[in-house]
């Protein structure tokens, strides 16, 4: 099954590269990697506002990671043209704005991590990862992700 029918089964549709709030670039290129700048989790094209542990729970965090896996998706299939090129996702990168005493930032991940698996595959898909609780993340944003690709 092509990449572009499993977006379709799961009912994504792909947004266009946001522009960058800050003095830098969505994406760079070099080589056959492809390295996606952090996206913040949005709702309602609006950040995404919350902290796990003080006014959102791990649930809701797994959607957020879950709705930046399709923000990334979409401006690596803008980087490259055609999702049908990424031969491997390399590296998550997740950060969680959460309180000191929660510990479930890995599960608030998992909502990107899996989606990439059921888009990509298991072997496309499967990537290494850190995710990290910090105090805070621009614009008071529950979650940011950053990515790296390796393509044709």
């Amino acid at each position: 099954m092509s990449i572009s029918q499993r977006l379709q089964d799961l009912g994504i549709s792909l947004p266009p590269v946001a522009v960058p709030a800050a003095a830098y670039v969505p994406f760079v290129r070099t080589g056959n990697l492809v390295f996606l700048s952090g996206h913040i989790a949005k709702k309602d094209g609006k950040p995404w506002v919350g902290q796990l542990g003080r006014d959102m729970d791990t649930a809701t965090g797994r959607e957020a990671a879950r709705a930046i896996a399709i923000d990334l998706m979409g401006t690596l299939q803008a980087a490259v043209g055609d999702l049908s090129k990424v031969r491997r996702i390399v590296k998550v990168m997740s950060l969680v704005n959460s309180t000191p005493d929660f510990t479930e930032q890995h599960l608030v991940t998992n909502g990107a991590s899996e989606l990439f698996a059921q888009v990509f595959g298991d072997q496309v898909g499967a990537h290494a990862r850190s995710a990290f609780g910090v105090a805070q993340i621009p614009m008071g944003a529950c979650v940011e992700i950053e990515l790296i690709a390796e393509v044709e």
